[in-house]
């Protein structure tokens, strides 16, 4: 669960002197909702609202809200996850993986910064039984940032350096590790708990990516 929420900001948001479209405006509103309140529902008509444009337009662009959540969580995702180095064959495809989910850990934070993560996460989904909105709300949330994770892979497997296997059990598997050190990072850690984390990262990789 480490899908910390990214920053409300996305790619389709332009410089002042230009007037974003009402898809984009659809968009800013949305994430900046889902900034504020990761659980919250992001209701037709709520979004609409915010964006000040009428529900007739935003089902132009979204036909319904699992479209709306799934577009906006993407774009978003791309942001605060970019593809960096991913794509350069003259380095280990380990090495582009590895750096990749460190930035994902790097997200939830260390010491406090990842136990407040936390503390929000539990209160959010754990304290009781979270309603259906927010149950989906989080399934979007993981979805989306797993898809990330897969489009890296799919980036490895295109050069032949990605082991078979199911790719979305690939990914699940790293997102499982990452959320497991991201837990860690909100416990107290000693010097050598701190330098194991790159040797995990390093052997959570090695059983997907093919040795070079």
């Amino acid at each position: 669960m480490t899908d910390e929420t990214p920053s409300a900001t996305t790619p389709d948001q332009h410089p002042t002197t230009q007037t974003p479209s009402t898809r984009d405006r659809i968009l800013i509103a949305a994430a900046t909702m889902i900034g504020e309140n990761p659980a919250a529902r992001l209701s037709v008509r709520a979004v609409a609202a915010r964006a000040e444009v009428s529900v007739g337009s935003l089902r132009h662009f979204f036909p319904d809200q699992r479209a709306l959540l799934d577009e906006v969580l993407e774009r978003m995702f791309r942001l605060v996850m970019p593809d960096g180095d991913i794509d350069d064959a003259s380095l280990p495809a380990a090495e582009r993986l590895v750096t990749g989910l460190r930035q994902i850990l790097d997200r939830a934070g260390i010491g406090e910064g990842a136990r407040e993560l936390w503390r929000s996460t539990l209160r959010t989904y754990l304290d009781e039984a979270p309603a259906a909105s927010t149950i989906e709300s989080y399934l979007a949330l993981e979805s989306a940032g797993r898809r990330r994770i897969e489009s890296w892979l799919a980036a490895l497997a295109e050069e032949g350096a990605l082991l078979d296997g199911d790719r979305e059990a690939q990914a699940r598997f790293l997102s499982s590790v990452v959320n497991g050190l991201a837990v860690e990072r909100a416990l107290p850690m000693d010097a050598a708990a701190a330098a194991a984390e790159a040797t995990t990262l390093r052997y959570a990789v090695s059983a997907v990516v093919r040795a070079h």
